[in-house]
This record gives C-alpha cells, sequence and structure tokens, in this order.
C-alpha cells in the first residue's frame, strides 16, 4: 500500500539549502510511500523520524537526514525538514520541542 507524503515548505526550503537535487527528493518520496515508517523514532520530538538518505558518491554517513512524521492509518508522511549529516550531528532541545509541538498539530488535524 502506497502512503500519500507531503513535502511542507519548509522541507522544500531546506532540501534546497542542503544542495539535495529534484531526483534525490523524488527517491525520499518514493521511499517513504512505500515505507512510511522507516528511520529511527527521536526521542522527545513527538514521534518525529529521522531517516537517513544517502547522497550519490557519498553514501549514508555524508548524507542527508530528513525528518519525518508519520502518525499510522491513512494520515500522510509528512517531510518536515532536511539537513545534511555534515550540517548538525543533533537537534537542540528548542528544535526538539518545536517538532514535537507540530506533531501534535499535525496529529490533531488529521
Amino acid at each position: 500500500m502506497l502512503h500519500a507524503v507531503l513535502e511542507t515548505n519548509a522541507f522544500i526550503a531546506a532540501a534546497k539549502d542542503a544542495g539535495m537535487s529534484d531526483d534525490e527528493r523524488s527517491a525520499v518520496v518514493d521511499h517513504l510511500a512505500t515505507n512510511p515508517e522507516a528511520g529511527d523514532v527521536m526521542p522527545g520530538c513527538g514521534g518525529a523520524r529521522k531517516v537517513r538518505v544517502a547522497k550519490p558518491g557519498k553514501g549514508k554517513s555524508g548524507g542527508y537526514r530528513v525528518i519525518t512524521y508519520f502518525g499510522g492509518g491513512d494520515i500522510p508522511v509528512f517531510l518536515l525538514t532536511v539537513f545534511g549529516k555534515n550540517e548538525k550531528v543533533s537537534l537542540a532541545m528548542s528544535e526538539r520541542n518545536a517538532l514535537s509541538e507540530l506533531c501534535k498539530v499535525l496529529k490533531s488535524k488529521y
């Protein structure tokens, strides 16, 4: 079963800033449409997940980190943001809190 995948404006802007190509974005969407629970649940982030995505020629260790939210059932997979692994090791507590609040809103709306 394929799930709907929604790219947020924040994700699209972050993907552009991270140098992610349209083909790479499409590959992420395709992967998550068939694997909505891909990635690791991030503690303290309201159910947001971190999906490691390989960058062509660099593998996963030099790739991207895509932050997603999937609330289960018929809820779409939301692509929230992305960053290069070399850009950020982990999220600050304020970023984790903001993600948690965003996930609560998404879940309540769907």
